[in-house]
């Protein structure tokens, strides 16, 4: 169970810059990168959503920064109502957001309401020989219209969660800040597919 049921409840009690921050970048009209959790939430996700959005996509992330305990920060995904994440939503044509999943195989789990997104995107990922399948809990594939990544829009987004094992082989440390600021050959793969996936046909060098 979250210990927060929404953001405002979140702040009465959390410092922002010491205990989370928000990072925002919008392109007006572009479709929306987010990570709501993370940082220390889900470690790995705001970077993989960053790079994906690159120049030419919208981005938004919210980050745990403690140095421990970053889960009390988490707001599921049909709560999650940060006033900035909202907005920026609702100057988007679509959506995907970066979620991390807590197995230790490796895969990409995909999800979400607009099925032309999701389909595009899981054929070029599988064409790229990564494990994307969809989720056996119902709560983590993306559905429920109340979730953040179908409030762009009549159509939906799609979320993508990262299980933990996928993340690893990502970064070189997943666990530490500075251990996710170097990344392995397989991010940039992984970047690279997503954005073909969403129509951007190059990856940016050093995105």
């Amino acid at each position: 169970m979250d210990k927060y049921r929404s953001f405002q409840e979140l702040m009465e009690f959390e410092r922002k810059g010491v205990d989370y921050s928000v990072t925002f970048r919008e392109v007006p009209g572009a479709i929306a990168v987010l990570a709501p959790h993370g940082g220390g939430i889900e470690p790995g996700t705001s970077e993989i959503a960053d790079a994906i959005a690159g120049l030419y996509l919208s981005f938004y992330a919210f980050e745990g920064l403690k140095s421990k305990g970053n889960g009390r920060l988490h707001i599921t995904s049909t709560r999650f109502d940060e006033p900035r994440c909202l907005a920026l939503l609702q100057n988007s044509c679509g959506a995907l957001i970066i979620h991390g999943e807590s197995s230790d195989i490796q895969a990409v789990f995909i999800g979400g309401r607009n099925s032309l997104m999701r389909e595009r995107l899981a054929n070029v990922l599988t064409a790229r020989n990564f494990p994307v399948m969809v989720h056996d809990n119902p709560d983590l594939q993306g559905a429920n219209l109340l979730n953040i990544c179908n409030h762009c829009g009549t159509q939906g987004g799609v979320q993508l969660e990262l299980s933990s094992g996928f993340r690893r082989i990502l970064f070189h440390n997943l666990a530490t800040r500075s251990g996710r600021r170097v990344v392995m050959p397989r991010f940039m793969e992984f970047v690279t597919a997503v954005r073909i996936g969403l129509g951007i046909p190059e990856a940016v060098p050093g995105f």
